[in-house]
């Protein structure tokens, strides 16, 4: 019996775990959520009355959080692609790494489209400017980082690819990265380039219209 994945593929998190997937061509039934099929919706806050997404069900599991769901598979459905290194050593920095795309690349990216969803009299702009001043300082820090690597932990892809991947994507639509950030901007061109990436990219096209603060004609 296959895992069941709840997603919608244009949420960052679920490209997040996608990708994951993907790489490793795991088995994996797609249950999409759209508010045109309340069963799924329904099904889907039942099994997780917080309602963010992405859950994987195994059988009577229910498994929550994007990074949680790829070191599940990592254990109960190994593919070619080790997405977290058998070394602790080596295990911690993909971890860090993947916090760091998690706290400060995504959790800012989207306090800036969340502010531009709010009625204009409810919006903060303290809040968006701080959001966005996070943003300036990871992109900095990550163009250092990124210096000589190929990927976030050097040449092998992992758990924090499946991260900066979607999360990089939509903060340079919202928060644009600076063309001095050459290492970054390399960065986002080679996990565009990723196939199983790539995949996630093109199935949320459909749904492009809906980004709040307008997608750009590229990528």
């Amino acid at each position: 019996m296959k895992p069941v994945l709840y997603a919608h593929p244009f949420s960052s998190y679920c490209q997040k775990a996608l990708t994951a997937l993907y790489e490793n061509g795991t088995g994996f039934d797609y249950r999409m959520l759209d508010h045109n099929d309340p069963e799924t919706i329904a099904d889907f806050e039942r099994r997780w009355p917080i309602k963010r997404f992405p859950i994987l069900v195994d059988g009577d599991r229910t498994i929550v959080e994007a990074s949680i769901v790829i070191e599940y598979l990592g254990l109960h459905y190994p593919g070619p692609v080790k997405l977290i290194p058998d070394d602790p050593k080596a295990a911690i920095e993909v971890r860090m790494l993947d916090r760091f795309f998690d706290n400060y690349v995504s959790t800012p990216q989207q306090r800036i489209v969340f502010n531009a969803i709010r009625p204009e009299e409810n919006r903060d702009p303290y809040g968006e400017k701080d959001a966005r001043d996070m943003l300036e300082r990871a992109y900095a820090w990550l163009d250092t980082h990124m210096d000589g690597r190929i990927w976030a932990t050097g040449d092998t892809f992992t758990l924090a690819d499946c991260g900066a991947a979607p999360f990089l994507f939509y903060a340079d639509w919202t928060h644009a990265i600076d063309p001095a950030f050459a290492n970054v901007h390399a960065y986002r061109r080679r996990l565009l380039a990723r196939p199983s990436f790539a995949r996630a990219v093109d199935e949320a096209r459909p749904f492009r219209k809906f980004f709040p603060l307008g997608a750009p004609d590229r990528d």
